[in-house]
């Protein structure tokens, strides 16, 4: 396949995301539940996830421990394809992705890569990479 027929495929794929919000058939509590373990949003991080959800650049200043991460994590879960979130902050790269795995139950919907990481742990963020359920890939610019 090439590069602009995955483009094509990945906009489509996006745009029916869209189309479902708008059709209000995506929970998106119910996603917050099964992949972060809250069973409601804090602040405006649902109309956050909603606006980044239908496309719209959206700029977001919270405190710490506001909840920012989410604001872009749960819209990478529900969307297709996968984001690469970068980060120098590699302990904190390693929390998140923990807490993902662990709410979700599944080790390959985040992964991180960075210095850390042994030849054989690298393969194997490759291989859940390329067998597409990756949704979130932490990288450090090193």
């Amino acid at each position: 396949m090439t590069e602009k027929k995955i483009l094509s495929f990945q906009k489509k794929k996006n745009e029916k995301v869209v189309e479902e919000m708008a059709k209000k058939t995506i929970n998106l509590t119910t996603y917050l539940h099964k992949f972060f373990g809250f069973d409601r949003f804090k602040g405006e991080q649902e109309a956050v996830v909603k606006n980044v959800l239908a496309g719209h650049d959206t700029f977001v200043l919270m405190p710490t421990g506001g909840g920012k991460s989410l604001c872009y994590q749960l819209p990478a879960i529900i969307s297709p394809g996968t984001a690469i979130v970068f980060s120098p902050l590699i302990a904190l790269m390693k929390n998140q992705v923990d807490a993902v795995r662990y709410t979700s139950g599944k080790d390959c919907v985040a992964h991180f890569l960075n210095s850390s990481l042994a030849k054989a742990q690298v393969k194997e963020v490759k291989d859940d990479l390329l067998q597409g359920g990756t949704k979130l890939l932490y990288v450090a610019p090193e």
